[in-house]
């Protein structure tokens, strides 16, 4: 009975999810972007629960079109879609919010992605990496209160030569997007790499990286990566690390609103 009841609830976010929605309805919308590469843009399996949508989560299709969220979020790479972060954070954190508050996420991650492809506006994947950030960010504040950006990317900067300019790195592109989001104070939230790689000491240094940029960043803030697991290959997070990474998200943004 309870499997029967979950198929006709997926199979009804499913449908709604698809429809055309609007933020015009007198209630406050929150906006987050999502950048970064693969971990970002989700490579973990998709399980039925992903699929159910909630009426005030929203993001985009490819068109620009408002739909009900529902994994998989990023569309940039068709062939290598998964499960994400974004619909645990959203989940998390509209439990904590008032009626009033709808969420909507913006995907704007591309798998393999470097920092310095980002901020060279490189075309990566069929994708100009800044431009089509600057685009969303410009339509983002069109559809309501961009809150914050969640990021998650360096796997492809662990090398010796870019992570030591990978803290220079970070501060180069987050003035950037403080500067699309015309708020030099919105937060953003980095979420450290995985503890397993094969190449770990090259991960360590992008986490340090990291660290050494949050410090002297007072509206960034670390998301803890450390006890999360791989799916197999020793560089993507499995669907629970997701979940549980996006869980995260939402704790860290709910902290910076006490």
């Amino acid at each position: 009975m309870k499997k029967n009841i979950l198929i006709v609830l997926v199979l009804i976010g499913a449908y709604a999810c698809q429809r055309p929605v609007s933020t015009k309805s007198g209630k406050e919308t929150w906006v987050f972007l999502m950048a970064g590469q693969s971990n970002m843009a989700g490579r973990g399996v998709i399980e039925a629960s992903d699929t159910i949508t909630h009426p005030r989560i929203l993001t985009i299709d490819k068109d620009y079109q408002l739909i009900r969220a529902k994994e998989p979020i990023h569309f940039y790479e068709p062939n290598m879609k998964g499960l994400d972060c974004g619909l645990s954070f959203a989940q998390n954190l509209i439990k904590e919010l008032n009626d009033s508050v709808t969420i909507l996420l913006i995907p704007t991650a591309v798998g393999g992605s470097s920092s310095k492809q980002w901020l060279r506006d490189t075309v990566h994947r069929h994708v100009k990496l800044l431009t089509n950030f600057r685009e969303k960010m410009a339509f983002a504040k069109t559809q309501g209160i961009v809150k914050g950006i969640l990021w998650h990317q360096g796997e492809s900067d662990a090398n010796p030569a870019a992570t030591q300019v990978y803290t220079e790195n970070l501060k180069k592109l987050f003035s950037t997007f403080r500067t699309y989001a015309a708020n030099d104070k919105l937060p953003i939230f980095i979420g450290e790499l995985g503890t397993y790689s094969k190449t770990p000491e090259q991960w360590n240094h992008i986490n340090e990286a990291i660290r050494q940029y949050v410090s002297t960043d007072p509206y960034s803030f670390l998301i803890s990566t450390a006890d999360l697991q791989h799916k197999g290959d020793f560089v993507h997070f499995n669907s629970e690390g997701q979940r549980i990474m996006g869980k995260r998200f939402a704790e860290a943004f709910l902290k910076t609103m006490k």
